[in-house]
């Protein structure tokens, strides 16, 4: 089992602001921040459910090409506003909100790339 994965932004304000838009749809939110005066230098936010962090974004580069995240959605409405709040704030489609039957059946994804062109996927699993 993964505890948490971590990604680096060129830009940390416009990731911070993609990821809080995109992921709060989600029910994923920031509950833990490291600054830079209190790391020497790293900055970033943790965000998860509850107080464990288990997201991370952080400055010090883009080190994302390749990288695929997806996080679980409860319905395909939130699949739905995960991609609408994604591509408001600057994430570029990576595949439109629908079904994926080559996967299974139910399995409802939208794919967006956020800023540095990780590729950001929220996932319903269950039938309509």
């Amino acid at each position: 089992m993964i505890d948490h994965i971590g990604i680096g932004a060129a830009d940390y304000a416009a990731a911070r602001r993609f990821y809080d838009a995109a992921l709060a749809t989600l029910g994923i939110v920031p509950v833990m921040e490291i600054t830079a005066e209190e790391s020497g230098g790293y900055q970033g936010v943790g965000y998860g459910r509850g107080d464990k962090p288990f997201f991370w974004v952080s400055s010090g580069g883009a080190r994302g090409a390749g990288i695929h995240v997806a996080f679980t959605a409860p319905d395909r409405a939130t699949v739905d506003a995960f991609y609408a709040a994604a591509m408001a704030h600057g994430g570029r489609d990576n595949g439109a909100p629908g079904l994926r039957p080559h996967y299974h059946p139910d399995y409802y994804g939208a794919f967006v790339f956020d800023l540095d062109g990780v590729n950001v996927e929220a996932v319903c699993h269950a039938p309509a």
